[in-house]
């Protein structure tokens, strides 16, 4: 390969499938280099499809994406042992199109995205891993492949390449990232009866349900899980921070972690019977705000995990990572035609486009969150359980005199942290959230 592209996008996950429309679309030569058998094959996610980022790049994507069910209601479960406290939150509004999330099989939905790219005109090649990047002096100038005459030679080259991003790593635009601020997640999908499905969570149609959760699940370790309703499968998994499991190697182990939700009395009833399709495992960034790493340089800008974009706190990532890819293919579109180069000056836009976008804003608003949970474990471990025999006092109806059960309850919080701790602890929280 000897050629010569306007955009080179590495990665065919959504940052780098939006990337690559967004481009091909607006008219530009791109070549997107995916290192899998095809698009979607080595991608993994919950998976939560957020429609407005999509709508940003193509307007009518219902018409013939692989959608499975539209999300009406959300859980959100505290769990000890044996029991859970949640919240629930349903709305018909969630029932009318065009409708707001969606779950997703992303194998399906990556090859429909990938189709999309390749009629906007982007040339996609799968099975081919981008070594290292070309240089001519600080300024990236194109790529080169693990395939004979593999230097393909561009104005930009977008790295969509996931988690820590090797290539960047490579030619020094940032360092390896830190275990604390990456996540290991492993996720089941079950098949079982549509009908069962919608029975078991009261929805019909393609209405679909989400189930957050914290607590118990995760052996006392920072991390949540997840239950997601597909048309005829459900999702589920759970995720713990990379450097929990480092500093502490005889912890369960990820993949016991999950046999341990999916006994959940609580989870149990929910997937009985489902027969286990799919398993894998994968690394999630969840620095957020200030482990964002530089994400724009002379010819190149970096999209989606590669990033680190991802707001752990509202578990949403392949919002930001589509609206990235999105805002980068712009900036490349808008330096191909002011024609003044493609150095980091003319690139510029990328960041500031990202800072007045939702994306920086929100990882702004929630930058204090990581610290906050990795230096007070008692968030998950303390108070899911004191939460969960508090209610059961209260709704255990024994003779026992509701002020005595309070006494009770008190007394439980007390032993297991003072009062200015817990006061210490709302206000960490309110501080992190404001």
């Amino acid at each position: 390969m000897s050629e010569k592209f306007d955009v080179i996008v590495v990665g065919a996950g959504p940052s780098g499938n939006a990337a690559a429309y967004t481009a091909a679309k607006a008219g530009l030569s791109v070549l997107q280099i995916e290192r899998g058998e095809y698009p979607g094959s080595k991608n993994v996610q919950g998976a939560i499809l957020y429609a407005n980022a999509l709508e940003q790049i193509i307007p009518d994507f219902r018409e013939d994406a692989p959608l499975e069910r539209h999300i009406i209601e959300q859980r959100m479960w505290v769990l000890d042992e044996q029991s859970f406290v949640g919240t629930h939150f349903r709305s018909d509004d969630y029932n009318k199109p065009p409708y707001n999330r969606y779950t997703i099989i992303r194998a399906q939905f990556d090859k429909w995205f990938s189709s999309k790219v390749k009629e906007a005109g982007a040339l996609v090649i799968c099975e081919t891993t981008v070594d290292s990047l070309l240089m001519d002096g600080d300024q990236v100038v194109g790529v080169r492949c693990d395939r004979q005459g593999g230097e393909v030679f561009a104005d930009v080259v977008i790295l969509a390449d996931g988690v820590n991003s090797t290539l960047a790593r490579k030619a020094g635009f940032h360092g390896e990232i830190e275990a604390k601020n990456v996540a290991l997640a492993v996720k089941e999908i079950l098949f079982m009866p549509q009908e069962t499905i919608e029975a078991r969570f009261n929805v019909k149609d393609e209405e679909g349900v989400v189930i957050e959760m914290f607590g118990k699940i995760t052996d006392g370790l920072m991390g949540t899980g997840f239950l997601y309703t597909n048309r005829d499968s459900i999702t589920l998994g759970v995720g713990c921070m990379l450097s929990d499991f480092k500093e502490n190697p005889n912890r369960t182990a990820p993949y016991a972690m999950l046999e341990k939700m999916k006994a959940h009395p609580s989870i149990a009833p929910l997937i009985a019977g489902g027969e286990m399709k799919e398993y894998c495992a994968h690394l999630i960034p969840e620095g957020g705000f200030y482990a964002v790493p530089k994400v724009v340089g002379n010819g190149w800008m970096i999209v989606g995990d590669s990033g680190g974009f991802v707001n752990a706190t509202h578990r949403e990532g392949s919002n930001l990572a589509m609206t990235t890819g999105r805002l980068a293919a712009e900036t490349a579109i808008a330096a191909k035609t002011a024609g003044k180069g493609f150095n980091a000056k003319a690139l510029a836009n990328y960041k500031a486009a990202l800072d007045e976008s939702f994306v920086m804003k929100d990882l702004h608003k929630y930058r204090d969150m990581p610290n906050v949970f990795h230096d007070n474990s008692q968030f998950f471990t303390t108070y899911p359980e004191l939460v969960n025999r508090a209610a059961q006092t209260m709704l255990t109806v024994d003779g026992i005199d509701k002020k005595t059960k309070e006494k009770e309850i008190f007394s439980s919080f007390r032993k297991s942290r003072t009062l200015a701790g817990l006061a210490g602890d709302a206000f960490k929280l309110w501080r992190a959230f404001r």
